[in-house]
């Protein structure tokens, strides 16, 4: 990573690295910032799988059960998206924001 981005890392990973503010924030609140954080930081270096992975994560905490029809066989980057979350099923919100939390801490620390 060169300039802006580098230092966009550095001041993400001083952001979450405070024990004591992560300590006191919920998960939800936790949740909010490390989606609001995590496309800024890191840019087109994730697979497809840990696309879908972050994507299912995020619709799963953001809306619950997956709640819409399944896109036709043509529309491929719809069904694959809508499979990744489809597979989170009876996930709970508060357990998805955690996997999500976890899993953008580890994508930063592999593409950051």
């Amino acid at each position: 990573l060169k300039g802006k981005a580098k230092w966009a890392v550095k001041k993400y990973r001083l952001l979450v690295s405070k024990d004591s503010f992560i300590r006191r924030m919920s998960v939800g609140s936790q949740f909010k910032e490390e989606a609001d954080n995590f496309f800024k930081v890191v840019n087109n270096t994730l697979t497809d799988d840990e696309l879908k992975e972050v994507y299912a994560l995020f619709k799963q905490a953001s809306f619950g059960d997956c709640n819409t029809e399944k896109p036709g066989m043509l529309d491929l980057k719809g069904k694959a998206k809508w499979d990744a979350w489809d597979g989170k099923k009876g996930l709970g919100k508060e357990d998805a924001m955690s996997q999500y939390i976890g899993l953008v801490k580890n994508l930063l620390e592999k593409h950051g």
